[in-house]
């Protein structure tokens, strides 16, 4: 009778789906050209509006989307993944969660829940419901997502990878007919050649089968796969050297912010001269007077040479009532229509 009871009132909290948002059901044009009139930060989203469609436009710019936060789980997963459709972005960092946890997860035919009622989070621990803000998540399903994970570290050469290589394998695994829900982000940048780095790849629900992979291989005493964090850095620079100019759009900050500010060091540091990021938009809430990454001022970055000051927005608000406008605008805009589209991922084939 208690485990009927848990599994109802389970179902009764997981029951409504969050939506991601279509960025090509609604024109956001209109709004951004209001913003850009107004002032704070609407005008600064207008001008971070402005300046995204300034790189898209630019036929010699690469652009990088770099992701931190939970906005993927929030309803902003298939903007992500229709900017990438749409060839508006050429290469993308992000944080393990927002790739495997949110966006293969979902590929894998999961959901993430809107929590219209948050009772105490003891209770959603009793119920395997995991909570991020007002988003829930079946714990159980996120098991299965670490499973699969560890079926396809299992089904690899055992050598090592950069985060870039082995989410290139999932994206070929989920293309070749395993993806439940077709269009992922992994996917689709699998197979527009849209490289994507997680510096941090094992802080995510792909470490749990990576790990498991390691001590299942260890105890059989049979080679095991390693992610490379280095290779990660080093192809991330080749990337930025070969592209010349590029264009950052930063969704929070965090270690893909400085992970993809910090190639223009390491060219220089391999003795290449690469020129500043030449346009950057950061969209945030955290404080600028904490001294932290995440919340370093773009203007600050030029200080290390790392980003121009030419063409730079910050915009303090919560990326997810903001992004959806930016990426409609540039949708509707269309200067994505006359780019050339890089293929970064053939640079290391």
């Amino acid at each position: 009778m208690a485990e009927t009871i848990n599994a109802n009132r389970k179902a009764e909290l997981l029951s409504h789906v969050v939506e991601h948002v279509d960025i090509a059901s609604y024109d956001a044009r209109p709004i951004i050209d209001s913003m850009k009139k107004m002032s704070f930060t609407s005008r600064d989203t207008g001008r971070a509006a402005e300046i995204f469609n300034t790189m898209i436009a630019d036929k010699e710019a690469t652009v990088w989307l770099t992701l931190a936060g939970s906005t993927s789980a929030g309803g902003c997963m298939h903007v992500y993944r229709d900017m990438v459709k749409y060839g508006m972005v050429d290469a993308i960092v992000a944080t393990g969660a927002s790739i495997i946890d949110m966006d293969f997860f979902e590929a894998l035919g999961f959901k993430h829940y809107q929590a219209l009622e948050v009772p105490d989070d003891e209770t959603l621990r009793s119920l395997y419901i995991d909570r991020i803000y007002d988003t829930y998540i079946d714990e159980e399903e996120l098991q299965a997502c670490d499973h699969t994970i560890l079926e396809i570290a299992d089904s690899l050469e055992p050598k090592a990878y950069s985060s870039r290589a082995f989410i290139a394998a999932m994206g070929k695994w989920l293309s070749e007919g395993n993806a439940k829900k077709e269009g992922s982000l992994i996917q689709t940048a699998y197979e527009c050649g849209v490289p994507i780095f997680c510096p941090a790849f094992v802080d995510s629900s792909a470490g749990f089968g990576l790990v498991k992979h390691q001590v299942q291989r260890m105890k059989d005493k049979k080679p095991y796969l390693m992610i490379d964090a280095i290779a990660d850095f080093r192809e991330l620079t080749d990337i930025k050297i070969a592209a010349g100019r590029t264009g950052l759009f930063m969704v929070g900050g965090g270690v893909p912010k400085n992970f993809a500010q910090d190639t223009v060091v390491c060219a220089e540091i391999l003795g290449v001269e690469a020129e500043m990021h030449a346009y950057a938009v950061q969209i945030t809430v955290a404080d600028v007077r904490d001294g932290a990454c995440s919340s370093s001022t773009l203007k600050e970055a030029c200080s290390w040479g790392k980003v121009s000051v030419a063409l730079e927005q910050m915009v303090f608000a919560e990326a997810s009532t903001v992004v959806p406008l930016i990426a409609s605008d540039a949708y509707h805009r269309g200067h994505w229509k006359d780019r050339n589209r890089p293929r970064w991922a053939k640079l290391f084939e």
